[in-house]
């Protein structure tokens, strides 16, 4: 058997913590694994024998730096960072060097997961070396929620798959684990399965209170916070920071007779002080929990504006004595609460929504719809929950689906980006660009890093948990031991490229390699373009803010032609009147287009350089063919793996054909209504049976789930692909009447002549003039110069550029100016009348060429995983 030795010296703070040792330990088993044995030496010396060896070490170690040095690598120093060097001799002789703790642990795991994962063990720890990396973003969240008893308990108190979940964690380098309780629902009314809800008394009794759950025994109280315990102080021993997320404060359910708990003993005078004193007895509990989540907006069940009531409740994080940080979720966070958080003197975070309740493109809207920017009149009057709602509904919106005001550049506070799951729950995911993307993103304007809602988040919601797997496949051959094991692609990509988003491929390519050989390739391609099909969808066509009424994975219809007088067939209340396809916004309005009006600029010969919903529907198409062109060898492998991969595959790529199909058709009619062109119309009837063909190919290979995905009571967050299909015949049926006269056209005439009958719907090629910026640093309150750069052979084709930008402050509108031209350059001036807020500004150009065709710069890119915009940050 060979023999590697792996060197520690005792003396090294970094190389003897607990964290690294069980890395080491992993690492020990993983080369055993395949055959290699592992002897372990104290100290630093290089055996003298010709063996392989692994010296690990810490940067407080004296000399650990110089033998990086006399390998070529300078000794990263940020923390987290790591390096591992290969001393060039016959056999591998490797230094794995952290520059704390957690970079230590990094470097042993690349090097397990190279032994784990490759085919030959001891030269995989030596290839693509050195390896030098350190984190992009200080904050790598995942959240695990707990939603139901039925579902989630049995993970909850399993010893076993905590520890093989928080070792994947780590292992693919995040940094914090979140548990989150108390979001099985948006409001405290028609509860029914409130377990864990209101945490507290689920968790611990307190002293003092006599606060139960009548229903719960106290033994199974105490089985409860033994789970909690045991995952916190495995995460700490591992090396992840464990937050906990405590999103309902409230104790009396309204309208639920038949809830399964309830909570007795309190008073609306204990409430405050009861919370504040289980906060530290739960910390007392748990000493490994650093941090805890807290929903300070209505949906918690604590009217917003009760600033005595937090500032009550913080008092029981700084009771503890030690530094545990308060994360506030952002949606109806205000001045006082806030400052009540930061009172406390522990570390806050303020927690906004990366796009709304969904995932998006790998970027932040560049702005959010204009439904949600405007303040609002005191909505206290209007339902008991807008009573609630006085800030979120009321004075402060735009603090509901992005990050709002709080990235102004003063602020005392970090930002942490909060990724909802309510695009692609069940779907396998996994875009190395994309995750990139994300990567880049998650820092913007000094933040602090992203949280990311796992997949299955949600599932069984609002007492709809269903016993057996969680994944909801009918056939039992492709459930996996863990429900996460499904989806362990997409923690390796969202783990390393939040961790660095130029991570070498090999990171996830060796995991592809290891899964389907030699068809690896065709499976990251396929997999890669399936993934980029329903962000995209959420960002172009978006009915509903909310996770809870609009599932573009499972859509339920909206009609392209509406009875406008009649009932409304679907859920989506948060999107323009008329309801209808047509005129519901984008997730981003500033680089998207509505149909409606996307038809309007057409029609008037005005570009505006936004994304069109034609151009979303060509790229649609092109993503699926691309996934599908890319899938036949992964299929054909068989196993488990591949066949969940080729599954959800071909669903998503059937449902980007029925989006994009559905996309012409829309556009179609509405160019209808305004001119009364015929043939428009009947074109529009065959998208919307091209779209029907496309749902109906997805519900056939949905066969592979059971009947019931249930991620909330209401038939719109739950059931089958197939069970939409009645709604989207009715859409298709409603169409082909008006194209064949059975029903009166209500064409307008408005547009006739010589611009209808011009119309071209081909998306507008891109041409080939270069465009060249650099952002440059702004000193708030001082006018900033921007310049743009064109070239390339049709460089005298640009008629003009106009310049957009805006504070990154999602409350405020963008600014528009015409930029002056010196030659081949382009130039404009932000006064500083914009630049004297205290916020980075975000900005983009859109340049008019020769044939009157628009195009913003910077764009998406070929990958779709640009950012559209640039961002000026102050260097004072």
């Amino acid at each position: 058997m060979t023999t590697l030795v792996l060197l520690r010296d005792p003396s090294d703070p970094v190389a003897s913590a607990v964290p690294v040792v069980r890395a080491a330990e992993r690492l020990r088993a993983a080369f055993e694994e395949r055959g290699v044995r592992v002897e372990e030496r104290v100290g630093h010396d290089e055996p003298a024998e010709v063996v392989s060896a692994i010296s690990v070490s810490g940067a407080a170690l004296p000399g650990a730096a110089e033998t990086l040095g006399r390998a070529g690598v300078e000794a990263p120093s940020r923390a987290e960072a790591f390096a591992i060097v290969d001393h060039g001799t016959d056999v591998p002789r490797l230094t794995a060097y952290g520059a704390d703790t957690r970079g230590l642990v990094y470097a042993i795991l690349e090097l397990a997961d190279r032994v784990e994962l490759e085919p030959d063990p001891l030269e995989a720890i030596r290839t693509a070396l050195p390896l030098v990396q350190e984190p992009a973003n200080r904050v790598r969240s995942v959240a695990r929620l707990f939603c139901s008893d039925v579902e989630d308990l049995g993970w909850f108190r399993d010893e076993g798959f905590w520890r093989r979940y928080l070792s994947m964690l780590v292992g693919q380098r995040f940094n914090r684990f979140s548990l989150t309780l108390g979001l099985g629902y948006n409001f405290h009314r028609d509860v029914t399965d409130a377990y864990l809800y209101f945490a507290y008394p689920f968790l611990v009794s307190v002293p003092g209170y006599a606060v139960r759950v009548p229903q719960l025994p106290d033994e199974e109280r105490e089985r409860n916070l033994a789970a909690l315990r045991f995952l916190s102080e495995e995460a700490r021993t591992l090396g992840l920071d464990v937050q906990l997320g405590l999103w309902t404060h409230a104790f009396e359910w309204i309208d639920s007779p038949d809830a399964h708990q309830t909570v007795e003993g309190l008073t609306p005078e204990t409430h405050a002080a009861y919370c504040r004193d289980a906060v530290t007895t739960l910390l007392e509990a748990c000493p490994g929990i650093g941090g805890i989540t807290f929903r300070v907006h209505g949906e918690g069940g604590v009217p917003e504006g009760s600033w005595a009531f937090w500032r009550t409740v913080f008092d029981g994080v700084v009771a503890i004595g030690r530094r545990v940080g308060i994360d506030l979720h952002a949606k109806g966070l205000d001045e006082p609460t806030l400052r009540a958080a930061l009172d406390t003197g522990m570390p806050v975070t303020v927690s906004p929504k990366f796009w709304a309740e969904h995932m998006g493109l790998p970027y932040h809207q560049a702005a959010i719809r204009e439904a949600e920017r405007i303040p609002r009149e005191d909505p206290g009057h209007r339902s008991e929950w807008h009573s609630y709602m006085r800030v979120s509904e009321g004075s402060r919106p735009f603090t509901r689906y992005g990050y709002g005001d709080f990235l102004r550049e003063d602020r005392p506070y970090d930002v942490v980006f909060r990724l909802w799951a309510g695009t692609q729950r069940m779907l396998l995911w996994g875009d190395p660009a994309f995750a990139a993307g994300y990567g880049r993103a998650s820092s913007i304007a000094g933040a602090g890093g992203l949280e990311w809602c796992e997949p299955l988040t949600f599932k069984g919601r609002e007492g709809t948990g269903i016993a057996g797997s969680r994944t909801g496949y009918a056939d039992p051959s492709l459930v996996p031991r863990d429900d996460w094991e499904k989806f362990a692609y997409s923690y390796r990509l969202f783990g390393r490229l939040t961790y660095d988003p130029e991570s070498p491929a090999n990171g996830w390519r060796r995991a592809v390699r290891h899964e389907f050989g030699e068809a690896a390739d065709d499976a990251e391609s396929a997999l890669a373009n399936a993934s980029r099909i329903l962000p995209l969808v959420t960002v172009a066509h978006h009915p509903s803010a909310s996770n809870n009424y609009y599932w573009p994975e499972l859509y339920t219809d909206m009609p392209i032609v509406t009875d406008e007088g009649g009932e409304q067939t679907h859920p989506y209340w948060d999107t323009p009147v008329p309801r209808r396809f047509g005129t519901v916004d984008p997730l981003d309005p500033e680089v998207f287009s509505s149909v409606v009006s996307y038809v309007e600029t057409l029609l008037a010969q005005e570009p505006d350089g936004r994304v069109s919903p034609i151009d979303v529907a060509g790229l649609l198409d092109r993503l699926a063919g691309e996934s599908l062109k890319r899938l036949a060898p992964v299929e054909s492998s068989g196993s488990a793996s591949a066949r969940r991969w080729t599954v959800d595959i071909r669903i998503a790529s059937a449902l980007g054909r029925f989006f994009a199909a559905k996309l012409r058709a829309a556009v179609g009619f509405e160019i209808h209504r305004l001119t009364g062109i015929s043939d428009l119309l009947r074109a529009a009837a065959q998208d919307c049976r091209d779209a029907r063909a496309a749902w109906s190919e997805a519900a056939k290979h949905g066969d592979a789930y059971v009947d019931d995905l249930t991620y909330g009571p209401q038939a719109w967050i739950r059931g089958h692909w197939r069970d939409r299909l009645d709604a989207i015949d009715t859409d298709v049926e409603a169409l082909e009447a008006l194209a064949s006269g059975l029903v009166p056209s209500t064409a307008t005439s408005r547009w006739t002549g010589a611009a209808a009958g011009s119309l071209d719907l081909t998306p507008v090629p891109p041409n080939v003039v270069e465009l060249r910026h650099e952002p440059s640093t702004l000193r708030h309150g001082d006018d900033h110069r921007i310049e743009l750069r064109v070239g390339g052979a049709e460089a005298a084709s640009v008629r003009s550029v106009r310049l957009r930008y805006r504070p990154m402050d999602q409350s405020r509108t963008y600014d528009e100016t015409e930029m002056n031209r010196a030659g081949l350059r382009f130039v404009a001036t932000i006064a500083k009348e914009t630049t004297s807020a205290p916020y980075p500004v975000a900005y983009a150009f859109l340049v008019t060429g020769s044939r009157g065709s628009v195009r913003r710069f910077p764009g998406l890119g070929e990958d779709l995983a640009g950012c559209p915009y640039f961002v000026a940050r102050d260097g004072g």
